[in-house]
């Protein structure tokens, strides 16, 4: 490979896109995470959904339901590469946690701190899909 870097600069951070197996199912999920379907694109089994703050994912609609939402990229024995989860920032970790608590999506680590700079909490979407939620720490590096 050649060690050059590219010539072109990467600005920003678009979206991700979350593979779902019900999209009824993800869709409810993820609108009361905040998300609204901003577009939909049927040709290519997908939509893109926006926070209020613009924050951007897509949902992926083909994807085979797995047993007890199985992850094959976090549950099974052999890790393989691959992308495994989304980190979001958030204004207020404590609401989102008595939030979360209160609509019995259960938290799965945390809320506690990863490195200087944030507190980091988990969950699970209904396919077994780690999402990670931040508040950053003032003062903390960055």
């Amino acid at each position: 490979m050649n060690q050059s870097t590219s010539p072109a600069r990467i600005l920003a951070y678009d979206h991700i896109g979350i593979r779902v197996s019900d999209r009824p199912r993800a869709m409810a999920f993820y609108q009361a995470l905040g998300f609204v379907e901003s577009a939909s694109f049927p040709l290519f089994e997908a939509n893109e959904m926006l926070s209020p703050d613009g924050v951007r994912i897509n949902l992926i609609f083909n994807g085979a339901r797995a047993p007890d939402a199985h992850n094959v990229l976090l549950d099974a024995p052999v890790k393989r590469p691959g992308m495994t989860h989304p980190a979001f920032i958030v204004d207020d970790l404590a609401a989102l946690q008595h939030w979360l608590e209160a609509q019995g999506i259960v938290i799965t680590e945390g809320p506690h701190p990863i490195g200087p700079r944030r507190i980091a909490l988990f969950i699970r979407d209904p396919d077994g899909n780690v999402l990670e939620f931040n508040q950053l720490i003032r003062g903390g590096a960055q």
